[in-house]
C-alpha cells in the first residue's frame, strides 16, 4: 500500500487578538484542507504570539513599571489550555484533569476550539501556542487530530535569551512523540521547538523514539536556519517540515508598539481591517516528489499578475543557491537582526515567479489594482517607513529524509502563505535507513547511552 501524505507548512503570524489569530488559522486550515493537505504546522508561538524586539522593561538588577504591563497585556493573550503548570502529560491528555463546578472542561476553551478546527477540516494540525499555566507561561506545541482530538503537547524545555525572562522551562518528558495514522500512513511525529534544534542531545531523544515526521516550529529567520534542518533530515532519516512567522514591524501588538494603552483588554483592541481581509488570504506553494507532475496553484483571490523570467538565486560568490524556492540571497547574520540593513536589501514583489523544476511561488497580492500600485509607490521610499520593515523574514521550509530541500525556503510572504508539499513517500524514511540509522545500527549504544528525565526513549507502540 502506497505510503504517501501531503503536507504543509503555513508562515501566518500571529494578529492582534487571540480571537482574530484562531479565526484566522480555521480559515487557513480550511483552506489546506480544500487542497488536500493531510497535515499542517503552524509557527512557534502563533497562539499568543512571539514577543519580537520587546525588552519587557528588564535590565541586569531592574524592571520597569512598563514592561510589567506589558507582560500583563502578553499573560492576558497567552492561550489556557486546562493544563498544570508541572504538567500532566497523559492525565491531560486523556481528560482525567479535575473541572471546576459549574464547568464542562478546564482551561478558557481553545483546546475545545483546536479541537472543533481539526475535526471540521480533517487536517492533522501541529501549531505553536504560548501556553498560560498557573502564573507562568510555557512555550508549547500541541498535536490535535481530527478524529481523536488532542494527542499530546510539549513545553520548550530551554528558552532562548530573553524568552527565558516571560518562558518558564518545560519538562523533558514532553518530548515523547507521537503516534498516529493518516491515511494508513503510520506516523512517528514529534517536535522540537526552535533552538532546541541546536541541542544535539534533544535531537538524539527524537531519533530515538523513531521519529519518521520532525516538526520544527521555529522564530529563526536566519540563513544558518536551513542547513539545520537539511542536517535533521538527512542525520534522522525524517521528514522535516519548518514553519515560521513573516512578520513586519506593524504587525506587532499595540503593547510592543506602544501605540495604545498596554491596559487594555484583547477586546479593548479591536482587528483592523487590513488583519480581517488576512484570515480569507489563500496564499499557497504546491511541491510535488515526482519531477514528472506539474505543480498547480490555488490562488483564487488575487488580480492577474505580470509573468517574469524564471529566476535562479545566487549567493554573493555567484554560486546558485539550493532552494528552487529561495528568491535572491539571504543576508548573513547581522543583516537579520538589523532592521536598518534589513531594509536595505529587503527583496520587493508581487509577481508569480516561476523557478526551476516547475516549482511556483506566490507572493501575496493586494485587494485591487489601484492599492498595487499604490504599495509599489511606496515601496520606492519604503526606507523612511520603519512600520514596514521585516522584523521576520519567515524561511518556512519542507526538507526531505535524504536532506533535500522540497519546498522553500519562503521569504518575505506574508498572510498566512502555504508551502504544500504533495506526494511524500514515508518509505523513504526506511529506505534511507539503509546506511544510516543514527540512534540504531549507526549508534554504538554499546558504547554511548542517552538517559533523559521521565522520558522513555523507546519508539512508542
Amino acid at each position: 500500500m502506497p505510503q504517501r501524505l501531503t503536507l504543509a507548512v503555513a508562515q501566518s503570524h500571529t494578529l492582534p487578538t487571540t480571537s482574530a489569530t484562531l479565526s484566522a488559522l480555521s480559515s487557513t486550515a480550511h483552506s489546506a484542507s480544500r487542497q488536500g493537505v493531510h497535515l499542517l504546522l503552524f509557527p512557534e508561538a502563533y497562539l499568543g504570539g512571539y514577543p519580537r524586539t520587546c525588552n519587557f522593561g528588564a535590565a541586569v538588577g531592574s524592571r520597569s513599571d512598563e514592561g510589567r504591563e506589558q507582560f500583563l497585556a502578553y499573560f492576558h493573550s497567552a492561550v489556557d489550555l486546562g493544563d498544570t503548570p508541572r504538567g500532566a502529560g497523559d492525565d491531560w491528555v486523556g481528560r482525567r484533569l479535575k473541572v471546576a463546578k459549574g464547568k464542562e472542561y478546564r482551561g478558557d476553551g481553545m483546546r475545545e476550539e483546536l479541537e472543533k478546527v481539526a475535526r471540521e477540516t480533517g487536517v492533522f494540525l501541529v501549531l505553536g501556542v504560548v501556553e498560560r499555566a498557573g502564573g507562568s507561561l510555557y512555550c508549547s506545541v500541541v498535536y490535535v487530530c481530527p478524529k481523536e482530538g488532542c494527542l499530546g503537547k510539549r513545553r520548550k524545555v530551554m528558552p532562548t535569551g530573553s524568552e527565558r525572562l516571560v518562558w518558564a522551562q518545560g519538562s523533558p518528558s514532553t518530548l515523547k512523540a507521537i503516534r498516529a495514522t493518516i491515511e494508513g500512513v503510520k506516523l512517528t511525529l514529534a517536535a522540537a521547538i526552535c533552538w532546541e534544534n541546536y541541542m544535539p542531545l534533544l535531537r538524539y531523544s527524537l531519533y530515538s523514539q523513531n521519529v519518521n515526521l520532525y516538526l520544527a516550529p521555529t522564530a529563526d529567520a536566519r540563513d544558518t536556519w536551513l542547513p539545520l534542518m537539511r542536517t535533521i533530515g538527512c542525520e534522522g532519516r525524517a521528514y522535516v517540515l519548518s514553519a515560521n512567522q513573516c512578520v513586519r514591524r506593524k504587525h506587532l501588538p499595540p503593547w510592543i508598539r506602544g501605540s495604545a494603552s498596554m491596559k487594555g483588554t484583547e477586546e479593548d483592541q479591536p482587528t483592523s481591517k487590513q488583519d480581517t481581509a488576512v484570515t480569507h488570504t489563500e496564499t499557497s506553494v504546491e511541491t510535488h516528489t515526482d519531477k514528472t507532475s506539474e505543480s498547480t496553484l490555488d490562488f483564487p483571490e488575487q488580480p492577474p499578475m505580470p509573468k517574469t523570467p524564471p529566476i535562479v538565486p545566487k549567493n554573493p560568490h555567484g554560486v546558485p543557491t539550493p532552494s528552487p524556492l529561495h528568491i535572491g540571497s539571504i543576508p548573513p547574520d547581522d543583516q537579520a537582526i538589523s532592521p536598518a540593513k534589513q531594509r536595505k536589501a529587503r527583496r520587493r514583489s508581487s509577481n508569480l515567479t516561476q523557478m526551476p523544476d516547475r516549482h511556483f511561488l506566490a507572493l501575496p497580492g493586494e485587494a485591487s489594482t489601484s492599492d498595487s500600485k499604490t504599495q509599489q509607490t511606496t515601496a520606492l521610499t519604503q526606507d523612511d517607513d520603519d512600520d514596514d520593515e521585516f522584523v521576520s523574514r519567515g524561511g518556512s521550509c519542507i526538507i526531505g529524509p535524504t536532506g533535500d530541500v522540497i519546498a522553500g525556503p519562503l521569504w518575505e510572504v506574508e498572510d498566512g502563505g502555504l508551502l504544500i508539499a504533495r506526494d511524500l513517500d514515508f518509505e523513504d524514511c526506511e529506505r534511507g535507513r539503509l546506511d544510516l540509522d543514527v540512534a540504531g545500527s549507526y549508534s554504538r549504544n554499546d558504547a554511548f547511552e542517552l538517559k533523559v528525565a521521565g522520558l522513555d526513549l523507546d519508539p512508542p507502540p
